[in-house]
């Protein structure tokens, strides 16, 4: 039964941020003949996720792998995706999405979030190392968008914590640490380790560079003194790596 891979991410009005997810999906190497479809959940038209699932479907695909480029299972973007895609009988919030039109007998396979998995936090590191002079005295602090939604956040908190550590042994900074925008903490977060007298280089954990990694961050840390260059996860040629182990453990099951 032939699968088609739906790769869904947030969107956005920015042609050039849908152009960095269509680079990084262009990478990828799949047996011939299985499609794929990048589709965006802000984003109406034929770059809709209904549109996508139409084409793979059109395409023949009998399984519909589905991987969702968000950076944390926290997401409440999450919850209404596995709703609307039939994977679950209520979302846990309320939501405008509606179910997507599937055929019948097509199944469904969702993949997971970024989260901790340990290419993005080399990701993260390749994007920051470059801010770093004297690691003995330098703390990584992540900065996420967050949720103030119970459970939610939760689950941010706990992805952040096991990403932040793996950021720490990667890059043999003295410690590592995280802050979510959503819950108020980033700025807690930098004073603290300032004032333990680290240096402090602060990392966006966002898929591409945009209003919260030009304005929001830096506004939130106005007065402090760290190191930042505002770069988000893409472009990077590891992205491509990790949608295709996504696929390739989705197939597995």
């Amino acid at each position: 039964m032939q699968p088609g891979v739906l790769i869904i991410s947030h969107g956005s009005p920015d042609d050039a941020w849908i152009k960095l997810v269509d680079d990084a999906v262009a990478t990828l190497k799949l047996p011939t003949g299985i499609p794929v479809e990048a589709s965006f959940l802000e984003t109406d038209g034929d770059r809709s996720i209904q549109h996508g699932i139409d084409r793979l479907e059109a395409a023949g695909a009998a399984d519909l792998i589905v991987v969702p480029l968000f950076v944390s299972s926290g997401s409440t973007h999450i919850d209404e995706l596995c709703y609307a895609l039939g994977l679950k009988p209520e979302p846990e919030l309320e939501t405008d999405l509606e179910r997507f039109r599937i055929g019948a007998g097509v199944r469904v396979l969702f993949g997971t979030p970024m989260d901790d998995d340990p290419r993005i936090a080399h990701m993260v590191w390749n994007k920051v190392r470059g801010l770093s002079r004297d690691p003995d005295r330098e703390v990584v602090v992540l900065v996420g968008h967050g949720s103030g939604h119970d459970g939610f956040r939760q689950r941010w908190e706990a992805g952040m914590a096991s990403l932040a550590a793996s950021v720490q042994a990667i890059s043999g900074v003295a410690a590592a640490d995280y802050g979510l925008l959503r819950t108020d903490t980033v700025r807690e977060k930098v004073s603290e380790w300032v004032n333990k007298g680290y240096e402090v280089i602060v990392a966006p954990l966002f898929l591409s560079a945009g209003y919260f990694t030009k304005q929001v961050i830096p506004s939130r840390l106005e007065g402090l003194t760290y190191r930042y260059n505002g770069e988000a996860l893409l472009p990077h040629p590891e992205l491509g790596d990790w949608i295709r182990d996504q696929i390739s453990n989705i197939m597995k099951r």
